[in-house]
């Protein structure tokens, strides 16, 4: 196996174990293989926590009421692993929080803000995304044969790493703002959306050709200016988004067992005055969100840029856009997220609490712990849901066309 260069925030990783403010497992379903199903039925014999119920995935790990998993013990540590050693963990458990991407023969490591520790090293460490001198896969990688794999044998991946390495250059070009940043993302998707999707049969030298036109206009600085100068201007109504976030919160509240998320959920929408479903409430919402962001950004803006950045550029590093059908539907979702994550992170009981106080090294660290805590609380629950995943489908379409790139430019200027 190649050797690896991780950006820095999984070569500091290390887990804190019993004193990480969330389980691993909690809230999720684990998929176990038929093989490890039966070495962890041979290990527990009847009291193996199994079950055979998911029409999708097959055997999981049954969990507890409260969403935890039943494998844990008193000290919220893993009784299997302690007991049998990793071994005998599932394959999720052993890579967990850990994303490993192979790229025909390279490999990359990501990982997940699903776990704390990982949300807090990549959101809060200014050289986050440095890559690291190259080094041994074994010592980062657990179980490198269940990566993702990406093979580049046909005309949507053959491109990709070129189309991935702009994005995330743009992404943390700092001469403009995030939001403007996210819009030249989707002017670029949809530049090329007609030759560069899913399936394309665009022959491969008339795409080369299309594709590094694109990729040159929009690396000048003039493109990125222009587009900063029409978007900067748009003062789109914030209230239907506000409802719609809401919505998402109230679906995941009602079908979710997790204590902190639901938690978190009712203190965003109380703080925003949205814990009745009025839709009456909502342009009182949006413009208490738009002070609370206005005043924050006077206050912290560096650091909401860094980690609203670091967010971005950890979700088109970490998930490949080749899983999408479309670019612009991509980045469609990617402008949804980052709106999402706002809406949340203005309501939350500490930027509350913040609002119109002064910037001092006890606010930046309440500000800390409140990103931290909406970042990951998002991953865990919220991004990968079926209530999230479906309304994301029906707002994007056919993720192709100026309505997507439309309801991308709100969502990013929300």
């Amino acid at each position: 196996m190649p050797a690896l260069s991780p950006p820095r925030y999984m070569s500091r990783f290390r887990c804190i174990a019993e004193r990480c403010e969330d389980s691993c497992c909690a809230g999720l379903t684990v998929p176990v293989s038929p093989p490890q199903a039966r070495r962890i039925r041979d290990a527990l014999g009847d009291t193996a926590p199994i079950s055979e119920e998911d029409p999708s995935l097959g055997a999981v790990l049954r969990m507890r009421p409260d969403g935890g998993c039943s494998l844990l013990d008193a000290e919220r540590l893993c009784s299997l692993q302690r007991h049998h050693g990793e071994a005998l963990l599932p394959d999720i458990c052993a890579t967990f929080p850990r994303v490993v991407t192979r790229w025909g023969e390279r490999w990359e490591l990501a990982g997940t803000l699903a776990c704390p520790e990982v949300a807090r090293l990549c959101l809060l460490a200014e050289d986050a995304f440095h890559l690291e001198a190259a080094v041994p896969p074994a010592s980062l990688l657990p179980r490198p044969d269940v990566a993702r794999t990406i093979e580049p044998d046909e005309a949507w991946t053959a491109h990709a790493e070129t189309v991935r390495d702009a994005l995330l250059r743009w992404l943390d070009r700092r001469t403009h703002p995030l939001a403007s940043r996210i819009a030249l993302l989707g002017h670029f998707a949809h530049a090329v959306e007609d030759v560069y999707f899913q399936g394309t049969r665009t022959p491969r030298e008339a795409l080369q050709a299309d594709l590094d036109a694109a990729l040159q206009h929009f690396d000048r600085a003039d493109t990125q200016q222009a587009v900063h100068q029409d978007f900067a201007p748009l003062a789109l109504p914030g209230a239907p988004s506000v409802g719609l976030f809401a919505s998402i919160l109230r679906a995941r509240m009602a079908a979710l067992r997790g204590p902190r998320f639901r938690a978190l959920a009712h203190g965003v929408l109380t703080s925003l005055g949205l814990d009745a479903d009025d839709p009456e409430r909502l342009e009182a919402a949006w413009r208490l969100h738009d002070a609370r962001w206005r005043h924050l950004t006077g206050a912290h803006g560096a650091r909401l840029d860094q980690v609203f950045r670091h967010y971005a550029l950890h979700a088109v590093w970490r998930t490949p856009f080749t899983d999408a059908p479309t670019l612009l539907g991509y980045v469609f979702r990617l402008a949804l997220r980052l709106g999402l994550l706002r809406f949340m992170l203005m309501g939350h009981p500490r930027v509350e609490a913040l609002h119109l106080a002064p910037a001092t090294p006890e606010a930046s660290a309440s500000l800390d712990l409140a990103v931290v805590e909406t970042f990951q609380l998002v991953a865990r629950h919220v991004e990968t849901s079926p209530e999230f995943l479906t309304l994301a489908r029906g707002l994007e379409g056919t993720g192709r066309g100026a309505q997507t790139l439309g309801k991308t430019l709100v969502f990013a200027s929300f």
